[in-house]
């Protein structure tokens, strides 16, 4: 039996799932140079008038594209090795979060990288924030599934003294 739209809940590996979606759409944005054209504009030199042609160094984009699919790659790493590791003692249970938390901070590397390619090419702001949006939605998923680690520590906690 189906279970209505609206009575769903993300699946417990949504953050997982958004991620491969995020990258697959980041990497395409890359494909296309960060959807960058170049900047004709015109020039009047006297009786003469000049077209200008700014182009951006290749050097730049591929700085810029090589930061991205960084973040990207560290992100997908450090989700995958905190989701492998599933916590019998606190300290594994530290482990898995410090990779939860890396996986936040390389979230917040990437919209700080969108931001500052916002201001580096003259490129319409509403092209990037349907990626800020989703870098957004994996934040909060990547701390749900970082808060939900407090129930496994009350577990592990109380096996111990249960063993004790």
């Amino acid at each position: 039996m189906a279970v209505l739209k609206n009575k769903r809940t993300l699946s417990q590996l949504e953050f997982f799932n958004n991620a491969i979606i995020l990258r697959k759409e980041i990497t395409k944005l890359l494909l296309q140079d960060f959807g960058i054209r170049d900047k004709v504009r015109k020039v009047k030199n006297g009786e003469n008038e000049l077209t200008i042609i700014e182009e951006y160094p290749k050097w730049l984009i591929t700085f810029f594209r090589q930061s991205v699919i960084s973040s990207l790659r560290n992100l997908m790493m450090n989700i995958t090795a905190g989701n492998t590791i599933y916590p019998s003692t606190q300290e594994e249970l530290t482990e898995r979060r410090r990779y939860q938390t890396a996986a936040i901070i390389n979230c917040e590397q990437l919209l700080c990288d969108f931001n500052y390619i916002a201001e580096v090419f003259p490129v319409e702001l509403k092209k990037y924030m349907p990626f800020v949006d989703k870098i957004l939605f994996e934040i909060k998923l990547l701390k749900g599934w970082r808060k939900s680690s407090n129930g496994l520590l009350r577990k592990i906690q109380s096996n111990q003294e249960v063993n004790k």
